[in-house]
């Protein structure tokens, strides 16, 4: 049965150690963590960067200061947003990649994407609506697509399009919920007063 097939690749992505074991550049300087939440059934998916320091701690997604900006931004209480028969989450690289010298969080590891995004999507239904946060997480979901005449030169410019990117795959461009995006938010007041009310009606009709 298909929920057992991805029961088993669900097991078998949450004991990789490509990058650490065969990496493709410096190997991962800790224990790898593979986070993600994902089923047979979910209507809604959440394709992020990677985990952060707190959520490879904790082993659960979005267990932090971003989260909570995420699950506001998408109207949904925790016990929604972790209901894994409804929500799937499924970050561009699923282990925590270290931090640079500057203590910011690097990008997603190489070897994750290749390795089992593939083999995860054939596994669960087409999702009613697909929120990609961040410029690799939209950059791979719109390529996957077919559309490359959608990507963007930059992360701005796909938000700002984000009617007609929506209107022709159902994939709401965000920026990351980061700390980090907080200028930006004030800078663009218009986000919150035009995107937020039809997301959050958007995930409602989804999840419904």
């Amino acid at each position: 049965m298909k929920k057992d097939r991805l029961e088993l690749l669900l097991a078998e992505i949450r004991a990789c150690r490509i990058c650490r074991d065969a990496p493709w550049r410096a190997p991962l300087p800790h224990e790898p963590r593979p986070v993600l939440q994902a089923s047979s059934t979910a209507r809604l998916m959440i394709v992020g960067q990677a985990p952060g320091t707190k959520v490879h701690v904790s082993g659960r997604p979005f267990t932090d200061a971003s989260g909570d900006r995420l699950r506001e931004w998408l109207g949904l209480d925790d016990a929604t947003f972790y209901d894994a028969a409804r929500v799937a989450i499924l970050p561009m690289g699923f282990c925590f990649p270290g931090q640079d010298a500057k203590g910011g969080d690097l990008p997603p590891r190489p070897e994750c994407a290749p390795a089992w995004r593939a083999r995860l999507l054939a596994e669960m239904p087409e999702p009613a609506l697909t929120v990609a946060l961040g410029a690799p997480a939209l950059r791979w979901t719109l390529q996957r697509a077919g559309r490359r005449d959608l990507v963007a030169p930059t992360l701005d410019a796909a938000i700002v399009d984000w009617r007609r990117i929506y209107a022709q795959l159902r994939v709401m461009p965000l920026p990351h919920p980061s700390w980090r995006n907080t200028g930006w938010l004030k800078r663009n007041p218009w986000f919150a007063e035009e995107v937020l009310p039809v997301l959050r009606a958007e995930v409602a009709r989804a999840l419904a």
